[in-house]
């Protein structure tokens, strides 16, 4: 074990979200008015980051129409989606992410059954970005800090979201059984995935130099965990040494993991569970961007007997 336990975990606000402002409360509608429903998500112990989210965009819909809570109806509710749509150019996730608020509040808390015809926005059906091993050896090979090598080893050699690897503590290294413990991960569960035997030994180095106590990878204060901005600087500078043109995030690492393992012939069922995916049919997307089979399949073009030049 590279490791004892310590401290518990404190709760530390997410820095990718302090830049997100709470929009300006209407007059009758103060700095409290929804209280309330922070209270509920709280004591539902849904995230800080969802905390902060459905409160903005409940905020910045009394905003955008300039009513009270009390005037809302299913209208207002459309005519905002819309203008996040159309004058925003919001992505799907975040139109998805506003109705959940919106119906969270004006129908999970206050009983309004005119949000529950609000219409969800189609899927967007697009791919996510797939490096090639060879890319990925070309960035983890491009970094020679020991403790950014290390952590974007893990990530990669785990599938690890941002927000999980960041939040590692030593003691949730288990090297007897080659189990990493990921705690409090998307929806709060918690899972177990793999250990690799690269990463453990790169991961001992670091330990030897770093000596890191309460945080596996802490940040400028020792009582806090790197932030994830930080980590995407961390990937974006490996890019640039590796040569590396596309335009990726750390969830880059996390498909390259799961799609390269597809290809190497790992079952979809094992994959889902490494991932920690709680419905089958978010790891099938994987199937679609995997090219082990495409790169099988004969083009037509290569079965024809062309001739040279201009085709005299």
């Amino acid at each position: 074990m590279i490791l004892k336990v310590f401290e518990r975990e404190k709760i530390h606000i997410d820095p990718a979200l302090q830049s997100k402002k709470i929009p300006s409360p209407l007059v009758g509608e103060g700095e409290g008015a929804f209280e309330d429903l922070r209270r509920e998500l709280v004591s539902r112990k849904y995230s800080y980051k969802t905390v902060k989210s459905y409160i903005y965009y409940n905020r910045d819909l009394l905003s955008f129409t300039e009513k009270n809570r009390s005037e809302i109806n299913d209208s207002d509710i459309k005519d905002y989606l819309l203008y996040l749509a159309e004058e925003k150019q919001s992505a799907t996730s975040t139109l998805n992410q506003a109705i959940n608020a919106l119906k969270f509040y004006y129908g999970t808390m206050l009983k309004k059954k005119f949000v529950y015809e609000v219409k969800r926005p189609r899927k967007d059906k697009k791919l996510p970005v797939v490096l090639s091993k060879e890319e990925v050896a070309k960035i983890l090979s491009s970094v020679y800090n020991i403790k950014h090598r290390a952590l974007l080893m893990l990530v990669y050699s785990a599938g690890l979201r941002v927000g999980e690897v960041v939040k590692l503590k030593p003691e949730d290294i288990d090297s007897r059984r080659m189990l990493m413990h990921i705690k409090g991960a998307k929806g709060r569960k918690d899972r177990y995935t793999m250990l690799s035997e690269t990463a453990l030994k790169i991961l001992r180095e670091y330990w030897q130099e770093y000596k890191p106590v309460k945080w596996l990878f802490q940040g400028a204060k020792a009582d806090r965990y790197i932030s994830i901005r930080t980590v995407q600087k961390i990937l974006e500078h490996a890019c640039q040494n590796a040569g590396i043109k596309k335009e990726i995030t750390v969830h880059t690492l996390r498909h390259s993991f799961a799609t390269h393992l597809l290809e190497g012939g790992t079952d979809l069922r094992y994959i889902q569970e490494l991932l920690g995916h709680a419905h089958s049919k978010t790891t099938e997307i994987y199937t679609h961007v995997s090219t082990k089979s495409i790169g099988k399949i004969q083009s037509p073009l290569d079965g024809l007997n062309l001739k040279q030049g201009g085709g005299k």
